[in-house]
């Protein structure tokens, strides 16, 4: 079997490639173990087929872990013993890692031959290769200290950082450029003094031919500069909007804050921050410095002419920055109404059907009204002070264009100057004072980036599920036993106890029903099951491991979970049955969603697994999204299935036929089923009965339901 195709459909060989396998051997060999999770989940975006998807999420994993990694082709003699543990890429098997050569013998690992290295003839060996040569390598000390002590590389400054030298090359290109715009007046200033005064037109069109080259170039290396800007935007916007995306699902639950509507709106904002380093406003903050030259230039063509832009500059500067503590509270005001506004609309958009049955849509206007007014009435208000600055700046510019001229002519009338040289200094006049006219402008801007940027700076600051320097334990399979040892939990900023000292253990392969009253802490059980949360006190243990101790993500992919409120995405009926998986394949699929009874409908529809499905699997019934989240969690045969009220929208004769079939595949796997439906207690032997957050019964099915229909205790 090819090292691309997938070994097994069990989650008992999560790893299901031999170069996943053999990054993992190296990972372990330079201390810096990876988790499975961590692997599978280390590219980001659509996986890609074929070698190039697998060394690019090996790379990304092992980065990840604090390894360095080197990708290429590289003959076997080539390898010498520096660049040893390294991972070759074979013809037969995928890989395998190359220890050590002595002579004609070669030590390796092979995946399919266990974890012992075996020696191998290095002529059989090369002839095996495919000439790629993956070396992973641990990050010099530095790295490893500032990852050792938690410290990652920061969204925002690491992306412009990686851009430095585009940005280095605009501003290059905009020392050249106002350069050149020296040219122009200096050959006015030619042409006035010189050309016209003796008629030297055969020098008139010599100069003009050198200033047309100039202007050209100048043409040339705007157009580059403006690339050098897009381009830089385009890569800081993928790798910044990437990190801020992986964060927002890494981040753990108990940190979120806000409502889904807020959070969206803070997403929305990273496009204004992406738009100020790719807009106008960038090449005017370039331009800035640039001022001090033209009135340098200034000063040494027509000397105390100079006097005019050099209190001019300062002056336009000082109504920039007079406004700017008004412009930053309207802009962070702006920004807050914006996401109520944003979350009136999401939670109009997701409930349009309850607000039509309830005749609630006056209630929503009136709220998306008022929050519309709120945000335009700081809008106008930010508006009106920066075209109160933008005015004034004009009049300034405008009243130094003229100040300029009046002394000018003064000089000129004096015999200080000439004519030529008072053109000169109005066009570099104009020149210096370009860039100040958008001054205003630049620093709202500013302002509307740096709100946006503290408003994703909180939002990436929340702990994540992998924190930085934190190394989990590898368990990609687990038997299926279960504890909660006095475990206590509190739903962050609400008031008493989801859970009070609850504590329990379930066997693998043993089936337990969780029953109990509205309210009563059934679904937090499986949240904490989930690692979605973490305790308050306690600890809730996987195979008798602590399950902050195992890497998250493996904790996951070994538990097939259907949460109380059944969420499809939009796409197809077969995408949203594998979302999650690993490499799903065509039977998983249509075992998985055979045993939740997604058949039955699929098999009727034109399209059958193809079909459409809106937003949250608009286009089917309650029981059909549930019957699809069902099939989900079977996906992959996890050892554990944690439904929660898996059947509620279910008829009764579809919820007897799924019971039927979940008997056959239950007999070694652990289940834990909160319901409150009698007819789905068919599936355990066990019940635990929780009230107020406390177990008050477990035992035996029979026995539990005895006394709770007696009214006894526990």
């Amino acid at each position: 079997m090819s090292g691309l195709e997938v070994v097994s459909a069990s989650p008992a060989q999560a790893v299901s490639t031999a170069l996943e396998r053999c990054v993992l051997h190296v990972a372990a060999h330079h201390g810096r173990p990876l988790t499975v999770g961590a692997l599978h989940d280390a590219l980001s975006g659509p996986r890609q087929s074929g070698i190039t998807g697998e060394v690019r999420a090996a790379i990304a994993a092992a980065e990840q872990a604090g390894l360095q990694a080197a990708f290429g082709h590289y003959p076997l003699a080539q390898i010498d013993a520096g660049l040893m543990p390294a991972i070759l890429l074979t013809k037969s098997s995928g890989a395998v890692v190359l220890h050590r050569r002595e002579g004609e013998t070669a030590a390796i690992h092979d995946p399919r031959s266990g974890e012992a290295l075996i020696d191998v003839p290095v002529a059989e060996l090369e002839r095996d290769l495919t000439g790629h040569v993956l070396v992973l390598r641990p990050e010099h000390r530095r790295a490893t200290d500032e990852r050792e002590a938690g410290v990652r590389g920061h969204w925002f400054r690491d992306a412009i950082s990686a851009n430095r030298w585009a940005y280095i090359q605009v501003g290059l290109a905009a020392t050249i450029i106002n350069s050149l715009a020296l040219v122009t007046s200096l050959f006015t200033m030619v042409v006035y003094d010189r050309i016209l005064p003796s008629a030297a037109t055969d020098s008139l069109f010599a100069l003009t031919i050198g200033v047309a080259v100039a202007l050209v170039f100048d043409l040339v290396l705007k157009t580059l500069r403006a690339g050098f800007i897009d381009h830089a935007g385009k890569r800081a916007d993928l790798d910044m909007g990437q990190r801020v995306f992986d964060h927002l699902i890494e981040t753990e639950m108990a940190a979120r804050k806000g409502s889904v509507g807020a959070v969206s709106a803070t997403m929305r904002e990273f496009e204004s921050l992406r738009d100020f380093f790719t807009s106008a406003t960038m090449v005017a903050l370039v331009d800035l410095p640039f001022v001090v030259i033209f009135v340098g230039a200034i000063y040494l063509l027509a000397g105390p002419l100079a006097i005019v832009p050099a209190i001019t500059v300062p002056l336009v500067l000082l109504i920039g920055v007079a406004v700017q503590p008004i412009l930053g509270r309207l802009a962070d005001r702006v920004l807050s109404e914006g996401q109520m506004k944003q979350t009136v609309l999401v939670e109009t958009l997701t409930g349009i059907e309850t607000i039509k049955a309830a005749g609630a849509g006056l209630q929503m206007r009136v709220r998306w009204a008022e929050a519309i007014r709120r945000q335009s009435s700081y809008a106008v208000k930010s508006r009106a002070v920066t075209q109160g600055a933008i005015n004034a700046t004009g009049f300034v510019q405008q009243s130094s264009q003229i100040l300029i001229v009046v002394y000018g002519a003064l000089l000129v009338v004096s015999g200080q100057i000439t004519s030529g040289v008072l053109i000169a200094a109005v066009i570099l006049t104009g020149r210096a004072l370009a860039p100040l006219a958008l001054i205003s402008q630049t620093l709202t801007r500013l302002h509307q980036a740096r709100s946006s940027y503290r408003s994703i700076e909180m939002l990436m600051q929340a702990p994540g599920e992998h924190p930085a320097g934190r190394q989990f334990l590898s368990r990609p399979r687990l038997s299926g036993e279960i504890s909660f040892d006095g475990v206590s939990f509190a739903y962050p900023d609400q008031q008493g106890a989801a859970l009070d000292d609850v504590s329990f253990d379930i066997a693998p392969g043993e089936r337990v029903a969780i029953l109990g009253p509205i309210g009563s802490g059934k679904s937090t059980v499986a949240r904490l099951l989930l690692g979605l949360y973490q305790p308050t006190e306690g600890a809730v243990l996987a195979d008798g491991i602590d399950i902050r101790q195992i890497d998250p993500t493996d904790l996951r992919r070994n538990t097939g979970a259907v949460l109380q409120e059944p969420w499809l995405l939009s796409g197809t009926l077969r995408e949203n049955i594998a979302f999650g998986a690993v490499r799903p394949r065509d039977d998983e699929i249509l075992e998985a969603a055979r045993l939740a009874g997604v058949e039955a409908f699929a098999a009727r529809h034109p399209e059958g697994y193809d079909m459409r499905l809106g937003e949250r699997g608009q286009g089917l019934s309650g029981g059909q999204r549930q019957a699809v989240a069902l099939a989900r969690a079977l996906m992959g045969d996890p050892p554990i299935l944690v439904l929660d009220e898996p059947t509620a929208a279910m008829d009764i004769q579809s919820e007897a036929a799924l019971i039927a079939r979940l008997k056959s595949v239950l007999d070694s796997r652990t289940l834990v089923l909160i319901t409150h439906r009698t007819s789905l207690l068919d599936l355990v032997d066990r019940v635990i009965v929780i009230d107020g957050g406390k177990v008050i019964a477990d035992g035996p099915k029979s026995l539990v339901i005895r006394r709770q229909a007696s009214g006894g205790g526990a």
